[in-house]
This record gives C-alpha cells, sequence and structure tokens, in this order.
C-alpha cells in the first residue's frame, strides 16, 4: 500500500479519534455549547394542552346546544375518541389484512404460472387459507 495513503489515512483516523474523546469528554454539552433552550417548557405544553382541549369541547357543546342536543361532558368525549380510534385501527387491521392477503395470492399465482396451474381466484385462495387454518387449529 502507497505510504502517503497510510499517513494521510491515519491522520484521518486519529483526527475522528480525537474530535470522539474530545466530545464525550468535554465539561459542556452540545446544547450549552450551541446555546440552545426549548422554546417553551413541559408545563407550559401541558396547559396548552388542557387548554386547547377545553376550547374544543365548548366549541363542540355550542355547536350542539344550537341544534337542540345535550352538552357532551369531558368523559363522553374521551370516550368518543376511544371509539373512533379503535375503529380506526380496525379498518387499518383489515386493510393491512386485505394487502397482505393479495400479496400472497400475487406470489402464489407467479409460482403456480411458472408451474403452468391455472391462476387461484381471490375467494379461492381466501377459502383454501381457512381450510389449512382449520385443519391446523384441529391438530
Amino acid at each position: 500500500m502507497d505510504p502517503f495513503a497510510l499517513i494521510i489515512g491515519g491522520i484521518v483516523v486519529a483526527l475522528v479519534i480525537w474530535l470522539l474523546i474530545l466530545g464525550r469528554y468535554h465539561p459542556r454539552s452540545g446544547a450549552d455549547v450551541l446555546q440552545w433552550r426549548p422554546t417553551r417548557s413541559p408545563e407550559l405544553e401541558a396547559q396548552n394542552e388542557i387548554d386547547d382541549l377545553d376550547q374544543m369541547l365548548a366549541a363542540a357543546n355550542e355547536r350542539r346546544r344550537r341544534r337542540g342536543e345535550p352538552e357532551l361532558t369531558a368523559a363522553e368525549m374521551e370516550g368518543r375518541v376511544r371509539e373512533d380510534r379503535r375503529l380506526a385501527e380496525q379498518l387499518r387491521d383489515r386493510h393491512l389484512a386485505d394487502l397482505d392477503l393479495r400479496q400472497m395470492l400475487d406470489a402464489t399465482n407467479a409460482r403456480r404460472r411458472a408451474r403452468g396451474e391455472p391462476e387461484l381466484s381471490e375467494d379461492a385462495y381466501r377459502s383454501q387459507l381457512d381450510a389449512d387454518r382449520a385443519r391446523l387449529e384441529r391438530g
């Protein structure tokens, strides 16, 4: 190997090691050196979140009063949010399961085409998977 390349490589490695050691043992943190400070305290952020929720609940109740519906409490609103999240998660899981099924069907049909066999429809593949699952559950 070229001696010049070894010397330059050694210098680069020594600089990197020196910088790592300097960063590790420097008495000030990176935030101190950069004079980085959070723009708002965590307590202020929590209070802003509480205020936002109160404003949203007040606005929703104002609309409900105009329509003649009963007002919502914070607990009812939280229940609605939980239910919406549960439904969104169910939809997401169903979509991902369908996507997995389509990808497995595509791979299966590619193998079947390579062997000269006819392709499976999604319904046929789904019933085949259900039959396999039932057979595995029986033991």
